[in-house]
């Protein structure tokens, strides 16, 4: 590679650097620790988008333009979702980790970076199915307002029900998927006894608290968009939220054994990366 080549990727990677730190900054947002092969190749997306000259160009905008940063707020954000979302993950849920809840006066879940919903209500529909939505609270969070919003419509294009369909029968479903939805010539409407028990609101892993006391963690397929340092901190996030003999739900490329957050839970369900919080372990 030519120096000049060199020169321009090394200058563009430091102006991404500067440009996740305004947007931090100025609006508290914090990309610092993500992957810097996710952050990159969503900036640049934007930027091809955009018709700017350059990254600093780009950094100048996210200064003063508000709906600039919506846009670029959405490409960072952690979208790629669907209902029932690997199926066998549903199937484990059932057969590990529901005889557990049933045990329970009052079931509480928190589903961490919900994006826009769709993996929140296949639990809504699973716990249904169970019988304990009637005692079940649901906490749907993601940092980003925006997608908070398409979320709770629980409405979704119908050209993707029928992979939803599919999906629903492979994890485990007891009735017909078409029970769940009323649908109009463009979408279909998830029925509203699903969205009754599930509160959505916004949550930063990487800068917020402690959301919630919980009996169940879900968060499938995030954690990969961290670096190491981060991971660490939201895994202890997560346990801190948990109830002793709580679960924490992954997703399949995710691995709490290089973690040192590790010693504080043992698997369950391994392969669908299923963890237990084991009671009263100091780190």
């Amino acid at each position: 590679m030519k120096k000049e080549q060199t020169d321009n990727i090394e200058n563009q990677d430091i102006e991404i650097r500067l440009l996740v730190e305004a947007l931090f900054m100025k609006y508290g947002y914090d990309f610092r620790n993500y992957s810097r092969a996710h952050l990159k190749r969503r900036i640049l997306n934007r930027f091809y988008q955009s018709g700017l000259k350059s990254v600093s160009e780009m950094i100048h905008v996210v200064l003063h333009d508000h709906s600039f940063v919506d846009k670029l707020l959405m490409d960072l954000s952690i979208t790629v979702t669907e209902m029932f979302r690997d199926a066998s993950f549903y199937k484990s849920v059932r057969e590990s980790v529901i005889p557990v809840l049933r045990t329970y006066p009052f079931v509480k879940i928190w589903h961490a970076g919900c994006a826009s919903g769709e993996e929140v209500y296949s639990m809504a529909i699973m716990i249904k199915e169970e019988g304990l939505l009637h005692k079940t609270q649901i906490y749907a969070t993601d940092f980003n307002p925006q997608i908070i919003q398409l979320a709770k419509r629980a409405r979704y294009p119908l050209n993707r029900i029928k992979e939803f369909t599919i999906s629903y029968q492979k994890a485990g479903g007891k009735r017909s998927f078409s029970d769940y939805y009323h649908t109009d010539e463009e979408s279909a409407q998830l029925i509203e006894p699903l969205r009754r028990n599930i509160v959505f609101a916004t949550h930063n892993l990487v800068t917020d608290s402690v959301f919630a006391e919980v009996n169940l963690v879900v968060c499938r397929n995030v954690l990969i968009y961290f670096n190491r340092q981060l991971q660490d901190h939201v895994i202890g996030l997560f346990g801190d939220s948990l109830t002793g003999g709580g679960f924490l739900c992954l997703g399949s490329k995710e691995n709490l054994q290089f973690s040192v957050q590790f010693p504080r839970f043992e698997p369950v369900v391994e392969q669908e990366r299923i963890y237990i919080k084991k009671y009263d372990v100091p780190l």
